[in-house]
């Protein structure tokens, strides 16, 4: 049985060890497992129907793994293609070997297998969404539409602007005088006016209800 000073010096010896191989004490057998996503499903020229949201699996799968560079990008991508597909990226690749570009080969294979049907239907459904009083909501789902309708510039702006109530578009013109030089920053400047106008008008909202009165009309 160790004696309480021998259970001191083993404690001390851990804390060396642990310090010295870079480690805060205390955390010497701390391990952490890295998340893992699985691949999308396979891919080839007769699943062209599928095509969009088989994309958009692909872009959601790299974007959990942001480090990842071009030629490791195209050379994963294709592990998941098969038959008539993966004829089309062999051939691209002799063509092109190393000096292929992500944002070239995406261009590409969406050129060469998207639905146009589906892009063109998501495209209807973007100029009839509305905006119903969630901003978080309205461009959750513009976005999740806009992977297909791949909308861009002042014909993505057109359509958000049109669906927006005047609340939103009066805080924006107020805020913002000089024009957008991408969409992202246009789409972060509209959800953040769109959740100043609905804090605000919760406010509306809790201060009628101490005064007893009648809640504010909808806009």
């Amino acid at each position: 049985m160790l004696t309480p000073g021998e259970i001191v010096q083993l404690v001390g010896a851990g804390i060396a060890a642990a310090q010295a191989a870079g480690q805060p004490a205390g955390e010497a057998q701390i391990r952490t497992s890295r998340l893992k996503m699985e691949n999308p499903e396979k891919f080839d020229r007769k699943s062209s129907s599928t095509f969009n949201q088989w994309w958009e699996s692909v872009t959601m799968y790299l974007g959990f793994y942001p480090e990842t560079v071009d030629h490791q990008k195209i050379a994963w991508v294709r592990t998941l293609l098969t038959d008539t597909a993966l004829v089309w990226h062999l051939h691209r690749y002799r063509e092109l070997g190393e000096n292929d570009t992500w944002v070239n080969y995406t261009t590409a294979i969406w050129a060469e297998y998207q639905n146009e049907r589906e892009a063109a239907d998501a495209q209807l459904k973007l100029g009839q969404l509305k905006y119903q009083g969630s901003i978080r909501a309205y461009l959750t789902e513009f976005q999740a539409l806009n992977n297909f309708a791949r909308a861009t510039g002042e014909a993505l702006r057109e359509k958000i602007d049109l669906a927006m109530p005047d609340t939103v578009l009066d805080m924006l013109f107020a805020h913002y005088l000089e024009d957008f030089v991408d969409d992202e920053g246009f789409l972060q400047a509209t959800h953040q006016e769109g959740l100043h106008v609905e804090k605000k008008k919760a406010l509306k909202v809790a201060r009628e209800a101490l005064k007893g009165g009648p809640a504010p009309k909808e806009e």
